[in-house]
């Protein structure tokens, strides 16, 4: 090795690596430390003495490279760690409620998709053919002389029953985009006659860790036994796997006990019908008694075009102006009653 070069002997005091014998070649953590560091040179570092074959470093230098080495070693024991959380890791809480925000880009593409399956151009339309928020379709252009039928399945003129529903999800496949759900999510609650002689078709949207309520995630399609589409309702949320997985981050606060003592130590405000904000106050006849965890939808009281997700627990009272209240399970607050 070019640095164990043979230097004149000296009387200064030496300090003598024991463990490197004639001839060995080593590398020891020190060495490539300072190096890194540009705090070693191979010609200058070492003052050295050839006794017996043996390299020698004199204490003077000695002392003050193991000073260093012990600093580097000492901060480097000392640097923080995270210990692992049991929870599993958390990532960057989003703000709470998680919002879904007007987006006029998610307005123009069901605009442009309900053209293309009606070959019709909406913006000339009588009505605004789009709910608020969540663009998805409200009803079908009232101005249209464009029949829409759902897909003929079966041989017969009139299809049965399981033709129908097989029927139905051809066309909410068609449909996905402005209907706002995948159709793997949804799920057929209701198929009925009218007393007009037209069929209604009935769908929740199954998106979410928990049952998602508040006039939200519902899908309703009316036709004739002859397959004309008469409307489609889609109150259903879009990007449903992005707030889901928004909400899954959320931790938490209040148990179901804790829910019933704010409900029970606090008046209750609601409206009622006709929409006056009246005060209810439960006492002992009343029986309040939690159900579940849900996922509670209303507007966005920091902005006006927005959607808020709660998670809430949905609270029963039994001899009350309202029979559900949902408490947010994160702030405690009511955030909505039916």
């Amino acid at each position: 090795m070019d640095h164990l070069v043979r230097s004149k002997c000296t009387r200064r005091r030496v300090w003598r690596w024991p463990f490197v014998e004639h001839g060995d070649v080593f590398v020891i953590f020190g060495q490539q430390l300072l190096q890194k560091f540009v705090l070693y040179d191979a010609g200058n570092f070492f003052e050295t003495l050839d006794i017996d074959g043996f390299q020698l470093m004199t204490q003077q230098r000695a002392n003050k490279a193991f000073l260093f080495l012990a600093l580097a070693l000492t901060a480097h024991a000392c640097a923080p760690t995270v210990p692992p959380n049991a929870a599993g890791p958390r990532g960057n809480l989003a703000p709470y409620p998680v919002l879904l925000v007007e987006d006029s880009h998610r307005k123009e593409t069901t605009l442009a998709a309900i053209n293309h399956l009606m070959s019709f151009d909406v913006a000339t339309a009588t009505t605004q053919p789009l709910q608020p928020v969540t663009a998805t379709i409200e009803s079908l252009p009232t101005n249209t002389t464009t029949g829409l039928y759902l897909p003929k399945v079966g041989a017969n003129v009139t299809m049965n029953e399981e033709e129908t529903r097989e029927s139905l999800r051809r066309f909410i496949r068609d449909w996905q985009g402005p209907i706002g759900a995948e159709p793997a999510k949804l799920s057929l609650v209701e198929r009925a006659d009218q007393p007009d002689g037209s069929k209604v078709a009935r769908y929740e949207q199954r998106a979410f860790r928990y049952p998602l309520l508040g006039d939200y995630g519902r899908l309703e399609i009316r036709f004739t036994p002859e397959r004309r589409v008469l409307n489609i309702i889609s109150t259903c949320i879009p990007d449903a796997d992005r707030i889901q997985t928004a909400l899954s981050a959320v931790p938490v606060k209040f148990k179901p006990e804790d829910a019933v003592k704010q409900l029970t130590t606090n008046a209750i405000q609601y409206s009622n019908a006709s929409g006056s904000n009246l005060t209810f106050r439960p006492t002992a006849n009343n029986k309040v008694e939690p159900h579940e965890l849900v996922i509670y939808i209303n507007r966005a009281d920091s902005q006006t075009n927005a959607l808020a997700f709660h998670v809430a627990w949905e609270i029963g009272i039994s001899g009350a102006p309202i029979q559900m209240v949902y408490v947010d399970a994160v702030t405690g607050q009511v955030v909505g009653t039916r």
